[in-house]
């Protein structure tokens, strides 16, 4: 079975790069943490919308592209690397079912793993059972999330809260999955750039075999996620969704930590971005709910025997 890209997805992938690289490039980064997750940017967020990044499932009788899983993982793996912020998978699974979502012109969130991303920012909650609520869920205790580009509030335990059902929420599950890889790929760069342009000792600190061994087992946990990631897109399976979860957010965490550590005293100053990925890569794991729950969705598949 050939699991490579085809043109087309080669194409959407280096269009989506494109136009996050260019649209949301290093200073308009820096000016979203400068706000520190207040005043979500709607210009580009209507910009994604006419581009098609929320609308890319929807059939072309509804004015989608009518693209499949795999193409919409692609585009959530580029948003991973440029750390794109906003409630990108709500508004996307929202598309089609919620008016204005998939062209950008409403904001949608949900609630995850008790949490909800940017709810002052969000036009309306996802609603239980899929039905869009606009009304706040009454009780949501704002946080002071670590990740400045991704405001907090918590949802108390028993609070009614519009939260994805079903197969959105695995859906959920995986696009998040896709950001992480693209959080890990990107770290993986950062280090591999640094370890040759920095020297020490008269030389690129790259040819020291402690840096070689961290950015070799930062690319091997990548292209494992990558691999579980795309094939959970085509399968769609709730078993390989939750191993993707798992190697993916691994990957995220991990592979920031040893970018950090790649870079040294600087890498923990406020002037580098590394610090910015780890803590997307904290908050973006808990957005799948507990570890727990993708590892016994593993545990109780291979209790079942079905030899996956």
């Amino acid at each position: 079975m050939d699991f490579r890209l085809t043109e087309d997805q080669r194409a959407l992938r280096d269009g989506v790069r494109a136009l996050l690289t260019g649209r949301f490039g290093p200073e308009a980064l820096r000016a979203a943490v400068a706000r520190g997750g207040r005043g979500l940017d709607r210009a580009l967020w209507r910009e994604l919308g006419a581009a098609g990044f929320f609308s890319l499932r929807l059939p072309e009788a509804d004015g989608g592209a009518g693209l499949g899983l795999p193409e919409a993982v692609l585009a959530f793996e580029e948003a991973g690397r440029v750390l794109l912020p906003g409630p990108l998978v709500a508004t996307h699974l929202a598309a089609g079912r919620v008016a204005g979502a998939a062209d950008g012109a409403t904001v949608v969130t949900a609630v995850h793993g008790g949490l909800v991303e940017w709810l002052d920012e969000s036009d309306t909650v996802w609603g239980d059972a899929g039905d869009p609520s606009g009304a706040v869920a009454a009780g949501a205790v704002p946080l002071s999330s670590v990740d400045p580009l991704t405001p907090l509030h918590r949802i108390p335990e028993g609070l009614p809260a519009g939260r994805f059902a079903g197969p959105a929420d695995a859906l959920a599950v995986l696009l998040t999955a896709a950001e992480q890889l693209g959080n890990a790929a990107r770290t993986c760069e950062a280090a591999v750039q640094h370890a040759r342009t920095r020297e020490q000792f008269g030389q690129p600190i790259g040819a020291f075999q402690a840096v070689k061994h961290l950015c070799a087992g930062m690319l091997v946990r990548v292209e494992l996620a990558r691999a579980a990631v795309y094939a959970a897109a085509v399968t769609a399976d709730p078993v390989d969704i939750a191993a993707a979860r798992l190697l993916a957010d691994d990957a995220a965490v991990r592979g920031a930590r040893d970018c950090l550590q790649v870079h040294g005293g600087m890498g923990f100053t406020w002037e580098s971005d590394v610090h910015l990925y780890l803590k997307r890569a904290w908050v973006r794991a808990r957005r799948g709910g507990p570890v727990t729950e993708s590892e016994d969705v593993l545990a109780e598949d291979l209790i079942a025997g079905t030899g996956r």
